[in-house]
């Protein structure tokens, strides 16, 4: 049977003596050693500020508005048609860049 070996990386930190006493007793609590409690801890937190960051939450009501705005778009005011020219000018002048590059 072939086994599978995953790479693992090391993190350190130094944190003052009652952080550390703190975190020792809350792992204990939960059943697990110190590393155990702080990867599940940090993991736990990383995954809400990378869910905070990536989702938009909204209300069925403001779910509609959105879906009609996509639907049914307003015409451009003076200052989005002029930063459209403004766009369409610098995109022009790219063509004719050394460097030009393509999605």
């Amino acid at each position: 049977m072939e086994t599978v070996t995953t790479k693992q990386n090391r993190i350190g930190a130094r944190v003052p003596h009652d952080a550390y006493e703190t975190l020792c007793k809350a792992a204990e609590l939960s059943g697990a050693t110190i590393n155990q409690f702080l990867v599940q801890s940090a993991l736990k937190e990383a995954q809400a500020v990378i869910e905070r960051e990536q989702v938009i939450r909204m209300s069925a009501r403001d779910w509609d508005w959105m879906l009609d705005l996509l639907d049914n778009p307003p015409k451009p005011n003076e200052k989005l048609q002029a930063a459209m020219d403004r766009y369409q000018e610098a995109k022009c002048d790219d063509a004719n860049s050394s460097f030009n590059w393509q999605p």
